[in-house]
């Protein structure tokens, strides 16, 4: 039961990174333009919404390695 529950939270961790990766605004302006990046790309600093979208994808980042990791020593 609790294999089951590690292998939602990895999933769903997993389609969070993808999502929230592809949220950032990188040279080419990414799909963040598409929700109001010409709004960002006025500015071009270091704005609080992408020092934010950073920390999530972190936490998303350290929670799919902390599953990853640990379904592994469950699973051996």
């Amino acid at each position: 039961m609790l294999t089951a529950i590690y292998v939602v939270i990895e999933t769903l961790s997993a389609l969070g990174l993808i999502f929230l990766i592809l949220m950032h605004s990188g040279r080419g302006g990414g799909l963040s333009d598409m929700f109001g990046g010409a709004i960002s790309s006025a500015t071009q600093g270091s704005t609080v919404v992408e020092k934010n979208l950073d920390r999530i994808t972190i936490a998303v980042a350290l929670i799919f390695a902390f599953t990853t990791l640990t379904l592994d020593l469950r699973l051996q």
